[in-house]
């Protein structure tokens, strides 16, 4: 089945092995079946599935893996790409999804009114999505790191006894599947899968209403996102990595893969790990707070 896709070139290995590329599109149709067959047989009992959220949360994922495609398709340029998102926000405005309170860690409860709708919801799927796209580049972090976030956010779920958990059961297998895969270096799961993913914590926390939990979870999301736009944009610099024999390092610091390696230089597989261990820890902190 890998023949049918794309292939893309490996540029940390040796010789720059040629991997199938755009995998998360089995994540896409995966988590958007499930969820069709979840509003189908449960959408009129909101009490077992939530139904609707269901059917949001597919069309969402649709949007996602749909800009990702065109994306690796297209290569279509940062300042296109990064208002993409605003699209994929429409089916949670349009029918009004999520609670316009929302609870925050130092101010309570805030109720946001229409400005939640026509705001907020933007600013989420937007920031989410574009964050969890720019990080990438080694094998496996484009899929581990979203996935560590979504199984945080089922626990909270879980923890709080939300009916919505339900809605992330499949796509956390799919997305667990492809980041072993992805890690190990047989697999990309491509712009479709980043975008996906990206969509998902999004929409999801939205629909769940823990956006607080989001929040705290993406932190390192939005380091790399604020060292890479302000390296592009004030000094028109861009990240990369250099090899040396099988250790990666870098000679500056504009992302947070290469503030890493500035630091540790390391093979692959363990600056991957490395980074995730930072998305595990925020997630773990974003847990606690939740309880609390």
């Amino acid at each position: 089945m890998l023949k049918m896709f794309p292939k893309a070139p490996d540029k940390h290995k040796p010789g720059n092995p040629l991997i199938p590329n755009g995998l998360g599109v089995l994540y896409v149709l995966g988590s958007v079946m499930y969820l069709f067959l979840l509003h189908y047989f449960y959408g009129v009992n909101a009490e077992v599935s939530g139904g609707t959220p269901a059917l949001h949360l597919a069309v969402c994922i649709l949007f996602g893996g749909f800009m990702g495609l065109l994306d690796d398709w297209a290569d279509i340029k940062w300042r296109y790409k990064a208002v993409l998102p605003l699209m994929a926000s429409l089916p949670l405005i349009v029918v009004r999804e999520g609670d316009p309170t929302m609870s925050t860690y130092f101010w309570g409860k805030i109720n946001l009114g229409i400005f939640y709708y026509f705001l907020v919801i933007p600013l989420i799927v937007t920031i989410t999505t574009n964050t969890v796209n720019q990080l990438g580049g080694l094998n496996g972090l484009e899929s581990i790191c979203p996935s560590i976030i979504l199984t945080g956010m089922l626990i909270v779920s879980l923890i709080h006894g939300l009916k919505e958990a339900v809605l992330l059961y499949v796509p956390l297998i799919f997305s667990w599947i492809l980041a072993y895969y992805n890690f190990r270096g047989k697999i990309f799961v491509g712009n479709t899968g980043s975008f996906a993913f990206g969509i998902t914590l999004a929409s999801y926390a939205i629909i769940a209403n823990i956006e607080q939990t989001l929040a705290i979870s993406i932190i390192p999301y939005v380091i790399n996102s604020a060292l890479v736009l302000t390296n592009i944009l004030f000094f028109n610099r861009r990240a990369g990595l250099e090899m040396d024999g099988r250790m990666l390092k870098a000679a500056h610091r504009r992302s947070l893969v290469t503030l890493i390696a500035y630091y540790y230089p390391a093979t692959e597989r363990k600056l991957v790990l490395l980074i995730s261990s930072l998305f595990v820890l925020t997630t773990l902190i974003a847990i606690l707070l939740s309880i609390v």
